[in-house]
């Protein structure tokens, strides 16, 4: 199974919850972490791991080999034993690395998809912020989840309308996570015609150990376990694990390519009630854009 977080707008944690997904992801899986942000990686410099192996030398295998076991000897281990290959934190080495493991339409499918498609192993890919050029990209359409956070102020959700049928024809099975303050789940629901699944909740503690700064606080006492943000990605984890995914290199072959729906506007009037409608048929947020559903978004549904 290959799983990709990203983001279309800011940085709103990718990297770090795509590590909360992978430590927390049921057993008995086979989990690895691939750091696949064109703009550079974080992990290796988070942990002080050494510079090699990772994305890079992964890449030059890939040219020579297209074995499914060819990922893991170019893997680290951070405190727990997950499994990591860390991209450089050069942009343009990552980049270049990002494009050697692009899809060959003359051998076929990359080096990641390969190993996803093994039994029992899942790759969650943080492919970071997602722009049309980006060199990720190619990974993200061959997942079978993507999984997108977006703050949920109005000048992040904004950018969402145009972009989700995007998302939604990347992969046969997208996820909307929130994070951080702002407008509700429900209204986003609303407004976007998309239900989140929850929001990831506000853990600075729990972070912190995920990013490799647990200051005198051990990983067995505060990892991700016992923490507010590894127990909601254990939650995510589990519904993604349990959804019917079939593979990506099947689905994008097969499946007809459906026009995108119409893309509501979001909208924030304060006084304008729930249920109005504007003359152009946009339905308009409540009052209180602003309120926080914090204590409640760290359940996902």
């Amino acid at each position: 199974m290959l799983v990709s977080v990203l983001s279309l707008k800011g940085s709103p944690g990718a990297t770090t919850f795509a590590v909360a997904l992978a430590a927390r992801w049921p057993v008995p899986a086979r989990v690895l972490v691939v750091e696949a942000d064109p703009s550079g990686g974080d992990i290796g410099l988070r942990f002080s791991l050494p510079s090699a192996p990772g994305l890079v030398s992964l890449a030059a295998a890939a040219r020579r080999s297209s074995d499914a076991d060819l990922v893991w000897p170019h893997t680290l281990q951070l405190p727990g034993g997950l499994s990591v290959i860390t991209a450089p934190p050069d942009a343009e080495q990552a980049s270049a690395a990002l494009f050697a493991l692009a899809p060959d339409p003359i051998n076929g499918l990359a080096a990641l998809r390969t190993a996803a498609n093994q039994p029992g192993t899942v790759v969650i890919a943080d492919c970071g912020r997602i722009d049309p050029g980006s060199p990720a990209l190619s990974i993200v359409r061959s997942s079978d989840v993507v999984v997108l956070l977006s703050r949920a102020h109005s000048d992040d959700l904004a950018h969402l309308p145009r972009r989700l049928p995007a998302v939604g024809r990347w992969s046969p099975n997208p996820v909307l996570l929130l994070v951080g303050d702002g407008y509700s789940t429900a209204e986003v629901a609303r407004e976007l015609g998309v239900p989140p699944m929850g929001r990831v909740p506000d853990d600075p503690i729990g972070a912190a150990v995920l990013c490799g700064r647990p200051n005198k606080l051990r990983w067995g006492r505060t990892g991700p376990a016992q923490s507010a943000l590894g127990r909601f990605a254990h939650k995510v984890a589990i519904q993604l694990a349990t959804r019917d995914r079939p593979s990506a290199a099947t689905a994008h072959q097969s499946a007809p390519v459906s026009p995108p729906p119409p893309s509501p506007v979001l909208r924030a009037v304060p006084g304008v009630p729930p249920d109005a409608v504007s003359p152009n048929g946009v339905r308009l947020a409540p009052e209180g854009p602003g309120r926080n559903d914090q204590q409640q978004g760290g359940q996902a549904s």
